[in-house]
């Protein structure tokens, strides 16, 4: 585990929680590989507590498919499961194209201003090649949608589904083209919910949603130890 660093956890708030947070953030930037042995006291360790939250937060992650619990033996993060991945992502796209139909019909006041201000600096980590932080702004992107749509429960249901349609995403972003393609279909959703035209934004969602799963066989070809497609 020598990408996961050392934590400073807050005090003022339940371990269990913050530790399940930094592992899942760990296992989708894919600074666990799948594959990483997760050992208790060494976790333990290097949050500075005991094993018990430790054990709360992989029995967690246990139950978002992120890690594999093997009682007396191990626990290892997960393999990609790319069936797992489509009814993520199935299940995605079912609510954010009903979502922006309704943001197209009658868009809320500054969701236009918010959402290009997210996809400006996007781009700016783009150029950059902060795929982490990229990441992080597309989620926000999406994150805005849910809010402006009062359905924010909905996006914390699709985030415990989607950690294998995710790290799939991640193994993608440095394609050549992948975050231009990105940030031009973010703008034409943008562009349909600010003309009022709720087929144009469906039509820019339904494209930028099948990105990844459209090149998931070559994902599989590169990273052939990562994913289990059975």
């Amino acid at each position: 585990m020598s990408a996961l660093p050392k934590f400073r956890l807050d005090r003022t708030r339940l371990a269990a929680p913050q530790v399940t947070e930094k592992l899942r953030d760990a296992i989708l930037s894919l600074d666990l590989v799948p594959g990483t042995v997760l050992a208790r006291q060494e976790l333990a360790d290097r949050f500075g507590v005991s094993q018990t939250p430790v054990r709360e937060a992989l029995l967690r992650l246990n139950e978002e498919g992120l890690v594999d619990v093997f009682p007396q033996h191990a626990t290892l993060v997960s393999r990609i499961d790319i069936a797992a991945a489509r009814e993520a992502h199935f299940l995605r796209r079912s609510i954010e194209l009903e979502l922006v139909h309704q943001l197209a019909l009658e868009p809320p006041a500054g969701l236009v201003e918010q959402m290009k201000a997210v996809i400006a600096q996007q781009a700016a980590l783009s150029t950059a090649q902060r795929y982490g932080d990229f990441v992080g702004a597309d989620r926000a992107f999406h994150h805005l949608m849910y809010e402006a749509g009062g359905v924010a429960s909905l996006w914390e249901l699709v985030g415990r589904v989607s950690g294998h349609v995710d790290r799939l995403r991640r193994l993608h972003l440095p394609t050549a083209g992948k975050t231009e393609a990105i940030l031009r279909d973010h703008r034409a959703i943008v562009r349909g919910i600010e003309a009022r035209d709720p087929a144009a934004a469906q039509a820019a969602l339904r494209r930028h949603l099948s990105g990844t799963l459209s090149a998931v066989d070559e994902i599989c070809r590169q990273y052939p130890d990562y994913v289990a497609t059975s």
